[in-house]
């Protein structure tokens, strides 16, 4: 009898660490989204490829003013590789046309414009037949500093927005995912980050992005030490005290978690060109790597030992790697294959 292989989640490549960090001066230059697509269609790994990839809908790759004829054509884009699309980022931020989501003012104005923008293009795609599942993924377009000057005034402010745009969300027929990450004020810890979820209360729409880069920084305590789940100088050898720190960290987010991106970090922190400074992407094979990535993707896969099937796709995030490591084919095959040991792990048959 042959053995049966896992085809959910799908997996996808992650487009936008070809404009992430680069661009401006003394960075990398952008990398189109062609050769992006490119290098996703091109890796395989004893027959098996990338089912889609993930994108942020900004210049230079696809504009959040796209036209149904843009949309068309990325679609095009994405069907000749045999790619799908997933979740798509919506670009939030003040330099990229957005606000922060703690400004009742402007701020939230361009904010929401952001959201709304973000969630026609997802909708249409999804109308399209290329988009079959994925979020529409935010943050708060704001740093933990300025979160800092008033914290109760700024959650307050910033839950009032993302009700907003949870209402714009459901118009489209949409869910969006609150990327957890340490440069962004009001998910810059994961206590903040489930306070926040918690008062905005709209599971049904508003959801969490856990990126395993990411969220290892809130296990550190980056950004709010009093919210640290190991202590400062943590031996990484000790595997029971990881263990505890990581079950509960993943415990308490893993139900809000509705987009998930398989990553690996060697527990330290990383910006590039004009983007701050998060949780490093290191390539699957880096050996100063502290997570194992098949075991620790199930903690956040797997529920009372079950996949818990919340997401129909993940995603490989290689968020500022050099550009002379995103052109080399191996990369990507590397990639693929630990994507795949994760998939037959914890992922289901359909």
């Amino acid at each position: 009898m042959a053995t049966r292989v896992n085809n959910y989640p799908k997996l996808h490549n992650a487009a936008w660490p070809g404009v992430v960090g680069k661009g401006s001066e003394g960075a990398d230059p952008f990398i189109d989204l062609d050769t992006m697509l490119d290098l996703t269609a091109a890796a395989e790994v004893n027959g098996a490829k990338f089912d889609g990839f993930d994108l942020f809908l900004f210049d230079p790759h696809i504009s959040i003013d796209a036209t149904e004829d843009d949309l068309k054509k990325l679609a095009d884009k994405a069907a000749s590789r045999n790619l799908n699309i997933g979740s798509v980022v919506a670009p939030v931020w003040p330099p990229t046309g957005g606000g922060a989501a703690l400004d009742p003012g402007e701020g939230r104005t361009n904010f929401l414009k952001q959201v709304e923008k973000g969630c026609r293009i997802a909708m249409k795609l999804r109308e399209m037949g290329i988009r079959p599942y994925g979020v529409v993924r935010i943050d708060t377009a704001c740093s933990p500093t300025d979160w800092l000057k008033d914290p109760i005034r700024s959650q307050r402010t910033i839950v009032e927005t993302l009700h907003d745009a949870c209402d714009i969300a459901e118009d489209h027929g949409e869910e969006l995912a609150a990327e957890g990450e340490i440069c962004w004020g009001g998910m810059h810890s994961w206590v903040i980050m489930i306070d926040l979820l918690e008062r905005v209360g709209r599971p049904e729409t508003l959801g969490f992005q856990a990126d395993m880069a990411h969220t290892l920084l809130y296990l550190m305590g980056y950004n709010a030490p009093e919210h640290a789940l190991v202590p400062e100088g943590f031996d990484w050898n000790d595997k029971a005290a990881f263990d505890a720190a990581y079950t509960k960290l993943t415990d308490e987010l893993r139900p809000w978690t509705i987009d998930f991106h398989v990553a690996q970090n060697d527990g330290t922190v990383h910006g590039s060109g004009t983007h701050d400074k998060t949780g490093r992407h290191c390539l699957a094979t880096d050996p100063n790597g502290k997570l194992d990535i098949v075991d620790r993707a199930g903690y956040w896969m797997r529920e009372d030992g079950t996949p818990h099937r919340r997401f129909r796709h993940i995603c490989w995030d290689g968020c500022m790697f050099p550009n002379s490591v995103m052109n080399d084919p191996k990369t990507w095959n590397d990639i693929l294959a630990t994507m795949l040991k994760v998939r037959e792990a914890h992922g289901w048959h359909e």
